[in-house]
């Protein structure tokens, strides 16, 4: 609880850096994403008037001193937002580990008046950031006896500072959900499968599948839910005893179920239950010797470091980043070194000793034979993937499964968003192994009206999570002009429970059919809404199904045309965004492509911020960086058109830069999901699956479901840390209908953000930020965000 102090906004404009000086540095291994953390520390940090240093070459720049360590400016960060690894090089660094070493380090720190750190890397170079600090008073003491600094600066310089950010691609870290460059390899991994998938059905063949993370299985966890894998092997999980045969079980079951292909995945540090290495070779001879399977092995390597960042890691990169100046600022001796990270969709800092040793508590687990100790020590996702992974990948025998003799109905509505296939596969396993008969309308509400629908199996959904669009079919239909052709179908096959699909509209067309229910007693059944739709407008859900995959399109885009504007000098693009009335592709995708500015509905403007955005570009052509980019989102002001904006600056920058206008129309609704909305829709689809079970056995009386209170029709997001079941009828107050949009969307307060890198003046609340939280065990329903 908040105490009453904090009431009253704090606002970051009125947080000075004047006279502090900033050292920013990555170490240890790279990740895709750490050159925008990079960008975002060196421009809060110039822009709150601190001088910022480049630290190049990790901890060995640090100790070598000299033109390692250099002042940088506002351009020297631009345009490496797209570029992955990091531009100030990373070094595994010996001599740090010695206090000579360190004493070398704090010498040349001091010589530039530098007592605030920014480490970007792993729990290693954290770790040395710590220790560094605690001996920081000794070093300048002991600099102060050999006569290498005056007794002055041992008072001036007497403190430092440390913030940590963590950039690995293993997500090995605790007290974060992810870290920076997980989800970019996660996006190489995914590209890769996808590519593996269409040979290996060509051939029939099996592959196995090597992917990096040595002590921590996450990436081969995620991959392999992300792509249906056959069968996994991760460090925290071993199988159990007589594991080969189970497997070979299990994929020869899959051919005769007419599969054409197998995948296995397997994490570099897969051990089994005596903590002997399984390797990928170790995989291929068994399969090739028990079952002659035609088999292949790929070791993915450093492809899975490599890459442009996918746009979650550039927005958390640059949340992370302004964060931890933030942290800076705010720092006094007495606080001890944190870590900025992410819950949910919440920034955090976090004591960084509490999180390296929680870490380390994992790999103790581990080497001691604690399996399961080591899984729940991961983290409440880590937890929740494992557990859904499990149910969604193998089929039980038809013996063993339950017989509830309830019938559910899985269907899309709305436009097709990428993802949404995923869901709808995970629906049905959940479903058919909760022992629920499934059935699948094909078409959306117009669909259900004419009777198209069908039992579905186990095996019909089998590939799907790859797969874009909606395989079902999916329309905009409405169902108040079909109710009695529904109520009959619902008859007709004897529904029990309704899960819906989609976007805006599936959140009306529950609300119609809710209202029904006075007329048509069919509609008294369970019925639960999953949000799937590339705009992310629906309320009640921070994040919806397929708007990630939107993002990276929109990012991918606006790389090329960046790319070709640096061709060209002073060009300006003005590129249009889908959206509806919601404003968060546009807002999101210019945090991610490094924008100058987004138009959106929610934040109203007038001719005054067209003019000033002009003449910002203006003032931005006389530097270095010679080339604009301009979001806009379609309906953000019917009379401020994009042709309207385009001829405006065309117009005002005569002689100055010349513009070029681009609308991405529906290439944002296409594409293969990303590894976010395969994972998002698969575990909320599974967990609203388990939702109807329960809501059916409680509503089962005297042999029928009967279900009529507000609870019983209910919409499944995502809040802040959690997924939260909540009736629609409750969240019509939260709705502007008109608009088709929720009241209040969180990512408006990231709108401050895009500002400030795009070096606007602007005003930030930030009196989210600042709470010191503990590393706790999470408790049983978070669901982080970072799926």
């Amino acid at each position: 609880p908040r105490s009453a102090m904090d009431h009253q906004p704090k606002f970051f404009e009125n947080l000075s850096g004047t006279g502090k000086a900033i050292g920013v540095l990555t170490s240890g291994g790279d990740a895709q994403g750490m050159n925008a953390a990079v960008r975002a520390v060196v421009r809060m940090g110039i822009y709150v008037k601190a001088k910022v240093y480049f630290v190049y070459e990790g901890y060995q720049g640090m100790v070598d001193g000299g033109d390692n360590i250099v002042e940088v400016s506002w351009e020297s960060v631009s345009s490496i937002l797209q570029v992955g690894g990091t531009v100030i090089g990373s070094a595994r660094c010996k001599s740090f580990r010695t206090r000579e070493g360190r004493l070398q380090a704090a010498y040349n720190l001091v010589q530039r008046g530098i007592t605030n750190l920014c480490v970007i890397g792993g729990d290693g170079s954290l770790t040395g950031a710590n220790l560094f600090r605690e001996e920081w008073s000794g070093l300048l003491e002991e600099l102060a006896q050999k006569g290498k600094i005056d007794a002055e600066a041992v008072k001036k310089y007497a403190y430092l500072n440390i913030v940590g950010m963590v950039g690995s691609i293993d997500n090995d870290f605790c007290g974060t959900d992810m870290t920076i460059g997980t989800d970019s390899a996660l996006h190489r991994i995914i590209e890769v499968v996808d590519a593996i998938m269409t040979t290996a059905q060509s051939h029939q063949r099996t592959f196995v599948l090597e992917v990096m993370g040595r002590h921590c299985g996450y990436l081969a966890l995620v991959s392999a839910l992300a792509c249906g894998a056959d069968w996994v092997f991760i460090p925290e999980y071993p199988p159990e005893e007589g594991w080969e045969d189970l497997m070979c079980v299990k994929l020869s079951e899959n051919r005769a179920r007419k599969k054409r292909l197998n995948i296995i995945i397997v994490a570099e540090g897969a051990i089994d239950c005596h903590n002997k290495p399984i390797t990928s070779e170790k995989v291929k001879d068994l399969v090739v010797q028990q079952l002659g399977f035609d088999t292949r092995v790929t070791i993915l390597g450093h492809v899975q470091r490599g890459g442009t960042p996918s746009a979650f890691d550039r927005i958390l990169a640059s949340r992370m980043g302004v964060e931890a100046v933030l942290a800076l600022l705010e720092a006094t001796p007495a606080t001890p070194a944190c870590v900025v990270s992410l819950s949910g969709n919440q920034a955090v800092r976090l004591p960084l000793m509490e999180c390296v040793q929680m870490t380390q508590e994992v790999q103790k687990a581990m080497d001691e034979g604690r399996f399961l100790e080591a899984v729940r020590l991961r983290g409440r996702s880590f937890e929740n993937n494992l557990n859904t992974y499990k149910l969604l990948a193998h089929k039980k025998p038809d013996a063993e499964l339950p017989k509830t003799n309830f019938n559910v109905a899985v269907l899309n509505v709305g436009a097709p968003a990428a993802g949404m296939n995923a869901a709808v596969r995970s629906a049905v396993r959940s479903g058919i192994t909760e022992g629920h008969k499934m059935f699948a309308v094909i078409d959306g509400f117009e669909g259900f009206a004419r009777g198209k629908i069908k039992e579905i199996s186990w095996g019909d959904v089998g590939g799907w999570t790859g797969q874009g669009g909606s395989i079902l079919g999916t329309k905009r239909t409405l169902p108040a002009k079909y109710l009695e052709k529904i109520a009959d179908q619902m008859r007709t096959n004897n529904i029990n429970a309704l899960m819906v699909i989609g976007g805006f509209e599936a959140y009306l067309g529950l609300l119609e059919l809710s209202a029904a229910r006075e007329k048509y007693d069919e509609f008294c059944v369970p019925m639960v809404m999953v949000p799937a739709t590339v705009s992310n407008n629906v309320p009640g859900s921070d994040f919806s199904i397929g708007a990630d995959t939107a993002l990276n399109t929109i990012t991918d885009t606006c790389d090329r045309i960046k790319q070709s504007a640096s061709g060209t000098k002073r060009r300006v693009f003005i590129i249009e965004t889908m959206g509806g009335y919601c404003g968060y592709l546009a807002n999101m995708g210019a945090l991610a492509a490094g924008a100058d500015a987004a138009y959106i509905f929610e934040e109203q403007f007038d001719i005054r911020e067209l003019q000033a955005n002009v003449e910002h570009l203006t003032e931005k052509m006389k530097t270095s960086i010679q080339r604009g980019l301009v979001l806009r989102n379609e309906n953000c002001n019917e009379n401020y058109t994009t042709d309207f904006i385009y001829q405006l600056y065309s117009e005002e920058g005569k002689g100055v830069f010349d513009c070029r206008k681009n609308v991405l129309g529906h290439m944002q609704q296409g594409g293969a999901p990303s590894p976010f909305d395969r994972n998002f829709g698969t575990k909320i689809s599974a967990k609203a699956m388990q939702w109807i079970s329960k809501k059916l056995k409680e509503t089962y009386r005297k042999g029928k479901v009967f279900a009529n209170t507000d609870d019983s029709v209910c919409l499944l997001g995502m809040r802040r840390r959690n997924l939260v079941f909540q009736p629609v009828a409750e969240l019509k107050t939260e709705t502007d209908f008109v608009h088709r949009i929720p009241k209040e969307q969180w990512w408006l307060k990231l709108r401050p953000l895009m500002k400030i890198l795009a070096k606007y003046k602007t005003s930030y609340d930030v009196s989210d930020s600042g709470q010191l939280e503990h590393v706790a065990m999470l408790p049983k329903e978070a669901v982080p965000a970072a799926i």
